[in-house]
């Protein structure tokens, strides 16, 4: 089992757990389920989990609202760090998402080295 880590930034807010916590219970439960079968059992595919390219995976949950969120997350030897978290509003996973997961994982190697 991997252990899950919510990303934080040089000023130790942690982006991802605050967006959560601004949801409602119901749809934290279905966003915890989805991350705790990716926790248990990474790697894996479609449905729960794709991968976005450069070690970038996302967890895919179905609300029941039946709006789209999604965590960004990539695997640091058994830890898997969450690293973005939103509501899907279109087709396609937004550039600007993948852009800040990529930039979130560098500054986590980065001060991880430290």
């Amino acid at each position: 089992m991997f252990e899950v880590i919510f990303f934080k930034t040089a000023s130790g807010n942690e982006p991802v757990r605050e967006w959560l916590r601004g949801l409602d219970a119901n749809e934290r439960a279905v966003i915890g389920d989805d991350l705790r079968t990716v926790q248990l059992a990474f790697p894996l595919g479609m449905p729960v989990c794709r991968p976005l390219g450069s070690g970038i995976h996302e967890v895919r949950s179905t609300l029941p609202t039946k709006k789209e969120a999604r965590l960004i997350f990539f695997q640091d030897g058994e830890r898997l760090i969450i690293v973005c978290g939103f509501i899907k509003k279109t087709q396609t996973t937004p550039k600007a998402e993948i852009d800040s997961a990529r930039k979130r994982k560098s500054e986590y190697e980065r001060n991880k080295s430290k």
